[in-house]
């Protein structure tokens, strides 16, 4: 019997069987009204019976599916047939705790006692909807991840392949099924003990993570990073293995090319070789892309380091183009400090004037960033050229960022080794290569020659005359611009194949190559010419000379060092000849540098041993002719060198460190030797004695003027110190603190020299100055040179006005002597009068002087 030929009796008789269904049963008249609603379907849709029977239907269907459930009540209120009719469907249902279920509802029709009623049997799915759900969800992780996955069996064949492993390796799902991994990806290069992996094999319970060589279908090798997860059954055996693999090319592409560059830079490569590297890396795994690296100078000027797909006559084209706001891609880049993509060179204002470079060779696009330091300096530009107008992929954007770090890395361990060759083989003064740098260039040289390249080559040693007298004077820092300026110089009269170094202090050494000794004496020529030219040091005109001596290859001596040692004794041989000369190494200058070298010996032990002497020349009041004082001065004989002149045993003392000893053994000696007179009866108003720059740049100065005065049982007016022009120029605190502290003890303090050096007449306010006076190369023009009378007066009225003593040198003349007396001069001193006496002609100089009735000259 179906049900739609039960009765109203039949239907009360099966309703108890109803009410005992698994499946929530329900059932609506003819009206949509509930007439049966069994327990199955209370517990389905949370409602009790009494809450739905005898009301419409409408009550079970959620709001939302209400419109279609209502066009069937009207179909059915109006005796259509409804087409659920025999049809199973999922239907939700929304219980009143906002809960939803969901059930698979099952549509029956039938008719009693002539009427029409539908019973709805529905059985409860939700479980199997949330695991189909969930399954569904999870075909979206497998299928939407840019992950491969793909699943094998307990025989270790494929079973199922998820959509990025096709996309990845190409092959189709049939392809797949059934495929053993380590066959079908395995290649050239692929460790097959590791792809074995892939399958879980021999690793039990353990997940396993590997990364190896793999290939697509198309042969084209991939490195890959692959997790297996075995799945177990309940005994423990394997049935399946999940392999999650991921693409990591672009990752392994790019730690090989760091790997590469950071080897490079270990073994000490040059900044060429390491950009040439990168560039040609990163066109090996960025096909069609085009690499240069440029650095920018210290004249904010493009350099080329490495462009290997360029051609040579692109890369002279761009090399010295300065930097700016419109300078292509990588001169832009550069000038603003960030990228610039430019996608159609051919229409792009920036390329205007360049684009006939890069379009005739098929490049439309380029894009350049800045390679920036970690001083934040821009020091280059790295950038990609495109055959195509378009801008970076997201794997060129990563590529050049690892890149730029590479490159930024490069440039500065080549700054750094510039740097370090720099301090180790230049002057860091004038940039000139130094005294290492000179020993390496000319051993170079010689096993140049040696092996037939060139002809020769000659070595000019420099040394600047009387540079000493500018520092003293000017102070340091115009000596140094002095040197700077002599430098520059001397590269300017040189070719581009020889060298100049600076040894230090003022001596310079000039390598010639290919040179033969006409060449080297015109090279010396003019630069003795380029040197006397003056130059302005501290808004000051200064004229300067040099001495130079010159050694030839082979003829002077096959090694280094000797040749440099020949080309420095003929360099002293030039300075004694005069200066501002020049001179070729002559065997028989030797014997002047060993005499030189004894001489020096021989001062040493002179003056350890008190064998110099101080000798006394007269100074005389220029209104009255009475005894001023004396000047000291000191002598040197030796029994082997005989009488030695001061000119040249004071630069002995000089080169062998001795002058400051000499000027304190001067001072002790002369307040010792005034103290006899004083003491012997002999009227000595007072003693001046010469001091040297080094000797104020010693602290001690005051104690020792102190301890000589106190030993001699002298005042210290009895003293006058007489310093020179350079130190009152002396940029030093410390030397002008001990000038005034020397000046504190009241001791005079007399300016020697004056009007010859490069004091200004505001330093004599400086410093306790109380006497002036006026060289003798002023005086012995008095006669017959108007300039030279000229200074005269000035300076005299110089020193009347400031209240100075002033003391003329070098009187020989009765005219010199009255055309100072007509001035006013206050002090006198000269051989007119007397020469520098030893103390017993002193003494018998003085006795012989009659009284002075008028001042006449006295022989």
């Amino acid at each position: 019997m179906t049900m739609q030929q039960v009765s109203m009796k039949d239907m009360g008789l099966f309703g108890p069987i109803l009410e005992q269904a698994i499946d929530g049963v329900v059932v609506i008249d003819h009206a949509n009204c509930v007439v049966l609603f069994n327990e199955a379907a209370e517990r389905m849709w949370g409602l009790k019976r009494e809450d739905v029977l005898g009301r419409n239907v409408s009550l079970l269907v959620p709001e939302e599916h209400r419109k279609n459930h209502d066009a069937g009540i009207d179909r059915n209120r109006h005796g259509a047939k409804n087409r659920f009719v025999g049809t199973t469907v999922e239907v939700p249902i929304v219980r009143p705790d906002g809960s939803t279920v969901f059930g698979s509802l099952s549509l029956s029709r039938t008719a009693i006692d002539g009427c029409i009623y539908y019973a709805a049997f529905v059985k409860d799915v939700t479980e199997e909807v949330r695991r189909r759900e969930e399954l569904y969800l999870l075909s979206l992780v497998a299928n939407e991840t840019d992950r491969a996955v793909i699943i094998t069996d307990r025989h270790q064949r494929i079973v199922y392949a998820n959509r990025s492993f096709i996309d990845m390796f190409g092959y189709s799902r049939e392809e797949l099924i059934g495929q053993v991994p380590s066959t079908l990806l395995a290649g050239q290069h692929t460790d097959a003990s590791i792809l074995r992996d892939l399958a879980g094999l021999s690793h039990g319970e353990k997940s396993v993570t590997i990364e190896l060589i793999g290939y697509d279908k198309a042969g084209r090798e991939l490195w890959i990073a692959a997790t297996v997860n075995p799945v177990l059954d309940d005994a423990g055996k394997l049935r399946n293995a999940v392999c999650v693999i991921g693409n990591i090319t672009e990752t392994r592409q790019t730690q090989v090319l760091q790997q590469r560059v950071l080897e490079a830079v270990a073994r000490d490569d040059d900044i060429e070789t390491v950009a040439t590297l990168i560039c040609r890396e990163v066109e090996a795994i960025a096909p069609g892309v085009v690499c240069s690296m440029l650095r920018v100078d210290e004249e904010k000027t493009l350099r080329p380091i490495a462009a290997p797909s360029l051609p040579d006559h692109y890369s002279a084209a761009i090399d010295g183009l300065p930097i700016g706001p419109s300078v292509g891609s990588c001169g832009t880049a550069a000038f603003r400090g960030e990228p610039v993509l430019v996608e159609d060179i051919e229409t792009d204002p920036l390329w205007a004037p360049y684009k006939g470079l890069p379009l005739p060779l098929g490049l439309k696009a380029c894009w350049s960033s800045p390679i920036t330091l970690k001083d934040g300096r821009v020091a280059g530009t790295f950038a990609f050229y495109y055959r195509e107008k378009r801008g970076p992929s997201a794997w060129h954007e990563r590529l050049v960022e690892s890149c730029l770090h590479l490159a930024a890395l490069a440039i500065e361990r080549h700054e750094a080794k510039a740097h370090i060759a720099q301090l180790a083989y230049y002057d860091t003064l004038t940039g000139l290569p130094n005294r290492s740098k000179l020993a390496d260039e000319i051993d170079q040289r010689i096993v140049q020659i040696d092996e037939g390249e060139g002809a020769g080559m000659a070595l000019l040693f420099l040394d600047l005359d009387a540079f000493k007298d500018v520092n003293d004077t000017l102070g340091h820092s115009a000596g140094d611009a002095l040197l700077v300026e002599v430098g520059r110089r001397l590269r300017e009269q040189v070719r581009p194949t020889d060298m100049v170094s600076r040894l230090g202090g003022d001596e310079f050494v000039v390598i010639l190559g290919s040179c033969e000794s006409t060449h080297a004496s015109a090279i010396a020529e003019r630069i003795v010419k380029a040197l006397s030219q003056p130059l302005a040091i501290d808004s000051m005109m200064l004229s300067t000379t040099a001495s130079i001596g010159i050694s030839l290859y082979p003829g002077d001596s096959a090694d280094r060092e000797e040749l440099l040692k020949h080309a420095d004794t003929a360099m002293y041989a030039a300075k004694n000849a005069g200066r501002g000369a020049y001179r070729f190494y002559d065997p028989a200058m030797n014997r002047e540098v060993e005499e030189r070298l004894r001489m020096g010996e021989a001062l040493k032990e002179s003056l350890a041993l008190g064998h110099l002497q101080l000798h006394y020349q007269p100074q005389l009041s220029g209104e009255d002719g009475k005894l001023h004082g004396l000047e000291a001065l000191a002598r040197w004989h030796h029994p082997a060198f005989g009488q030695v002149p001061p000119s040249r045993f004071i630069g002995l003392a000089e080169e062998y460190g001795l002058i400051e000893a000499i000027g304190e053994w001067a001072l002790v000696e002369g307040c010792r030797q005034v103290a006899a007179w004083r003491a012997g009866g002999l009227a000595i108003p007072s003693v001046s004695v010469n001091l040297s720059p080094m000797n104020f740049r010693n602290r001690r100065l005051p104690l020792i003027v102190s301890a000589a005065l106190e030993a001699a049982g002298l005042e210290p007016d009895a003293l006058t110190i007489e310093i020179t022009e350079g130190i009152m120029m002396d940029d030093c605190e410390a030397t002008r603190a001990t000038v005034e502290a020397v000046a504190q003890l009241g001791v005079r303090l007399s300016l020697d020299d004056f009007g010859t050096g490069y004091s200004s007449l505001s330093s004599l306010s400086t410093l306790a100055i109380e006497e002036i006076k006026l060289d003798q190369s002023f005086i012995h023009g008095l006669e017959s040179d108007q300039n030279a009378r000229a200074v005269a007066s000035a300076v005299i009225r110089i020193g009347q006005s400031l209240g100075l003593t002033v003391v003329a040198e070098g009187v020989e003349t009765e005219p010199q002597r009255r055309f100072l007396q007509g001035l006013r001069c206050h002090v006198m001193q000269g051989y007119l009068f007397a020469p520098a006496l030893p103390p017993a002609a002193l003494e018998a100089w003085i006795a012989a002087r009659a009284p002075v009735e008028g001042f006449e000259a006295v022989a």
